[in-house]
Formats: C-alpha cells, sequence, structure tokens
C-alpha cells in the first residue's frame, strides 16, 4: 500500500506542525498579556509629561519651541516606521506597510522627498527593498523594548528637524484596539500640533501651579518635547508589540484549527483508500477460488 503509506507520512507531518502552532499560540498567548500590561502602564507617564509641558508652554507663550515649528522648505519628509523582527503574525506588517507606501506616494506626489527611521527588521527589510533612504534603524528589541535603544535612532530624526532638514515626521505603528483587532496608524508626530498639547478644564486645574526654571524655561521646554516625543515612539513600540503578539496568536490558532481539519480530511482518504485495497484484495480472492473450483 504505497499510497496508503504516503498518506500516514502526510498525516504525522501534518500532527508535528499542529504540534508546533499549537505551542507557539499559548506562548503568544503569555507575551500578548504582559505586551497589553506594559501598553497601558506606558500611557500615564505620556499623559504626565503632556499635561506638564502644555501647562508651562501657556505660562510662557512668548517662546515657541522648534518641534513647533511650521511650514519647512526643505523638501524632505520623515518617516518612523515601526514593525515587528519577527513574521508568522497574519497582515499585521503587510498592513502597516501599504498604509506607508500610499502615505510615501502622496509626499512623494507632492515633490518632497523622503527619509526613514526603521524600528523592527521587517521595516528595515522593506525599507530597503523599495529605496526608500534610511537614515538610521534598530532592530532585536525583544519582548521588552528600552526606551534607550530607541533614543538613539530616533534622535537623528528630531535633531533634522530642529535643523530645518526636515519639514514633517510621521510615526507609523499598528495600534492595539483589542485581541481580534488591530489597527494601522500613520500620524504626524513633527511638528506638533496645538491640539496635540490642548488640555481640558480639569488638567488645567491639576497642573495650574507656577514652577521655578532651571536653567531657563526654553531650556526645561524643549527638554521636556523630547521626552514627550520618545514616549509618543516608546508607545507605538509598545501598541505594536500587543498587536503583534495578539496577531501571531490568532494567525497560530487559525493555523492550529486548520491543521486538525486537514488530518480530518487525510484521515478521511486514508480509511477510503485503505478500505478499497482491502475490497480489491477481497475480490481477487474470490475471482482466485472461483476459478480453481471451475
Amino acid at each position: 500500500m504505497a499510497v496508503g503509506k504516503e498518506i500516514r507520512g502526510k498525516i504525522k507531518s501534518v500532527e508535528n506542525t499542529k504540534k508546533i502552532t499549537k505551542a507557539m499560540e499559548m506562548v503568544a498567548a503569555s507575551k500578548m498579556r504582559k505586551a497589553q500590561e506594559r501598553m497601558r502602564s506606558a500611557r500615564p507617564y505620556s499623559d504626565k509629561i503632556r499635561n506638564i509641558t502644555a501647562n508651562l508652554s501657556q505660562a510662557n507663550p512668548e517662546y515657541h519651541s522648534a518641534y513647533m515649528r511650521q511650514g519647512g522648505q526643505s523638501g524632505v519628509s520623515g518617516f518612523v516606521v515601526v514593525t515587528t523582527d519577527k513574521g508568522l503574525c497574519g497582515g499585521l506588517n503587510t498592513n502597516i506597510l501599504r498604509a506607508v507606501t500610499a502615505k510615501m506616494k502622496d509626499v512623494q506626489g507632492a515633490g518632497a522627498k523622503v527619509e526613514a527611521v526603521a524600528i523592527g527588521s521587517k521595516g528595515y527589510g522593506f525599507l530597503n527593498r523599495i529605496g526608500a533612504k534610511v537614515v538610521s534603524q534598530v532592530t532585536g528589541l525583544g519582548d521588552a523594548p528600552q526606551i534607550e535603544k530607541l533614543i538613539g535612532p530616533v534622535k537623528v530624526m528630531l535633531d533634522a528637524f530642529v535643523e530645518g532638514k526636515v519639514d514633517a515626521v510621521y510615526l507609523c505603528y499598528t495600534k492595539f484596539i483589542n485581541t481580534m483587532k488591530q489597527e494601522p496608524v500613520v500620524e504626524q508626530l513633527l511638528p506638533l500640533s496645538a491640539d496635540a498639547l490642548a488640555q481640558t478644564d480639569a488638567e488645567k486645574s491639576a497642573h495650574s501651579w507656577d514652577y521655578l526654571y532651571e536653567p531657563d524655561a526654553a531650556t526645561v521646554i524643549d527638554e521636556l518635547l523630547t521626552r514627550y516625543i520618545e514616549a509618543l515612539v516608546y508607545q507605538a513600540v509598545a501598541e505594536n508589540m500587543a498587536s503583534e503578539q495578539s496577531a501571531r496568536m490568532v494567525a497560530m490558532k487559525a493555523a492550529t484549527d486548520n491543521a486538525g481539519t486537514l488530518i480530518g480530511e487525510l484521515k478521511l482518504i486514508y480509511n477510503k483508500t485503505r478500505q478499497a485495497a482491502i475490497t480489491k484484495e477481497l475480490s481477487e480472492i474470490v475471482s482466485g477460488a472461483a476459478a480453481i473450483s471451475g
């Protein structure tokens, strides 16, 4: 039964694949919970910095930070592209890279050049393939991103914006909505808009105290704005990692279910093949016996 042996081999192979995908699903589920906790714990930090910076900016209306400069003339737009280091997470990277490509085409259609910072090996490889200018990159962040690893590559783009070499910077990542839904986001990081630093009445009353500045208000505001932008990038990376683990868990669950379905179909084919072979053997025996007796 050469055919039956081949089918048994396929069944064994799919069963081994099912074990792997099931294990990966369980690992992703464990990492997803930790990634969600890390993502949620980072939000209060960026909110606090935003409120303090907004209060300082309103207390010093005569000062305008370079991060809020509008109308640059360099003709260059920057992109901070956040993707994963590993695959097997469904269409997560494909969706965000498709959105990045569409935005880059719009920018280039308006006559601007494109420079990019790649966070994650998938985005880095994609940007190289399409010929985009990658000014800095960071890969291998692991399961727990460290802001120290992000500051260097991102600072390259921030310094270029402050020096007027870049007109606008866009932050591209996958936002975590829930376990079953992740949304690709391309939003303007720089220049900072007044809406980004807008405060509610409750926030104004909670941060309405006066400050003593050392060395001066401009230096403190610039430093806080830098920390705020870094916090936004870190939050984007944390959101992307939570989305990655959720997408991987869902993808591996679908793969496990498909493997189970395929195993069932192969077993049915194997049983039918085996039954046909037995029927054929019985027919040959009966025909042989009839020939001898006749």
